[in-house]
């Protein structure tokens, strides 16, 4: 039998481990400045986190004082988000849409459409060529199905009749897009490479169209040529000019003054960016101090190379189509990418969807990519893949875009 101290001694011992083990267990890491929820397993206090870490917001949306938000384009980056397909023929047309809400509850959507296309006429009753003139298709649904009044005509009246296209655009008022400044509405679209811009009160009856800036595609010979507009060699496809500064347009206003994105030089392409004051004419924008915003690939890659492998190409040739929205301290720009054609193709044939950011606050600085593009199908995708029309309405982000290249469909971005 033991000794009676010896027995208290071990009780004693073991009531003591059972203490200190009790107290490391509940004891809290302290959390480093800044961070909520704690530091990620495994990680020093001194190791900074892994980008895109989730650690004060669950994948749910389910955010700190208990409600539910819809994920944005801030959370498709960080990778707790995606877009998922809702509708997959909306009515729309494969050409570039740009829409909008109205007070009514109306979804409208500014096309490019033609005669062959659509059946659609101009005011003076002609016949649209292609790629065609703005309409407008409509939706009543909240945006699940649009349509176009069987007998179609442009919206845009011409100046006299008969419509003449050096003046009234009449046959490319091509990817038209929209901005908002107080009571005024902006529409960019492209003409011959080149970005016009008009202005209109009530989304109907619009001004006569004039250049943005110095846009458009050029010779050397004609004028300078900056840098990041030069046209240089492709592979598979031979440049008729020099210079390129224009193409599929994208607009956006902020805090008075509205940007105009274009589409700058190819292989390697650019994304740029005029400016100027709401009311200034467009003639006198600007380009951008921060020009290049982005470059696209820098090379083509293999040519026999397809699918994923030849995604970090899928910009090469050109960048444009730009819809830029602002989410928190960021604006977050989907764009077309184009590798352009394949060996003996006769024309672009690989298309994506890209996305990009800016790093700070202001449009006029730096910006970045979003290190997975292309977003949503990989190359060589489709024509309309890249035309990406992006609508924010009640918290929801819902995307228009053929994932086919024969219907357009609505997507809406979904926690993962």
């Amino acid at each position: 039998m033991p000794a009676v101290g010896h027995t208290l001694s071990n009780v004693a011992r073991s009531l003591w481990l059972i203490f200190f083990l009790t107290a490391c267990l509940v004891r809290p890491t302290p959390a480093p400045d800044g961070e909520v929820g704690g530091r990620a397993p495994g990680a020093s206090a001194n190791q900074p986190q892994p980008a895109g870490l989730a650690t004060a917001e669950p994948a749910s949306g389910m955010t700190v004082d208990g409600t539910v938000r819809e994920p944005t384009l801030e959370d498709l980056w960080q990778g707790r988000a995606r877009f998922v397909t809702e509708v997959q023929d909306t009515g729309l047309p494969m050409g570039e849409s740009e829409t909008i809400v109205k007070p009514n509850g109306e979804w409208w959507s500014y096309v490019h459409a033609s005669w062959r296309s659509a059946g659609v006429r101009d005011l003076c009753a002609k016949p649209v060529d292609f790629p065609g003139c703005t309409v407008i298709y409509k939706s009543r649904d909240g945006g699940g199905s649009f349509s176009l009044p069987e007998k179609s005509t442009c919206l845009i009246k011409c100046l006299s009749c008969p419509c003449i296209s050096e003046r009234d655009h009449i046959d490319q008022q091509q990817y038209p897009r929209i901005a908002q400044v107080g009571n005024l509405i902006y529409m960019v679209y492209e003409y011959r490479a080149r970005v016009m811009l008009r202005t209109s009160a009530d989304g109907v009856n619009w001004s006569p169209g004039t250049q943005v800036g110095q846009t458009g595609i050029w010779n050397k010979w004609l004028r300078h040529c900056s840098p990041w507009e030069i046209i240089n060699k492709h592979p598979f496809a031979k440049p008729d000019f020099d210079c390129l500064a224009g193409a599929p347009p994208g607009i956006v206003a902020d805090r008075g003054v509205i940007y105009v994105f274009v589409g700058m030089g190819q292989n390697p392409a650019h994304m740029g960016c005029l400016f100027g004051s709401a009311g200034q004419p467009a003639s006198a924008f600007q380009p951008c101090n921060s020009n290049p915003l982005f470059t696209g690939a820098p090379a083509y890659g293999d040519y026999k190379t397809k699918g994923a492998d030849a995604n970090p190409y899928f910009d090469f040739r050109t960048i444009s189509s730009a819809r830029t929205v602002l989410v928190g301290e960021h604006f977050y720009m989907l764009y077309e990418g184009d590798r352009g054609p394949g060996l003996n193709d006769p024309g672009d044939t690989q298309f994506g969807l890209g996305l990009a950011r800016s790093r700070t606050r202001e449009i006029d600085g730096p910006w970045e990519k979003f290190p997975a593009n292309p977003l949503l199908t990989n190359l060589p995708g489709n024509i309309g893949l890249g035309h990406a029309d992006v609508v924010l309405s009640n918290g929801q982000t819902v995307l228009f875009t053929s994932l086919d290249g024969i219907t357009r469909s609505r997507l809406t971005l979904q926690w993962k």
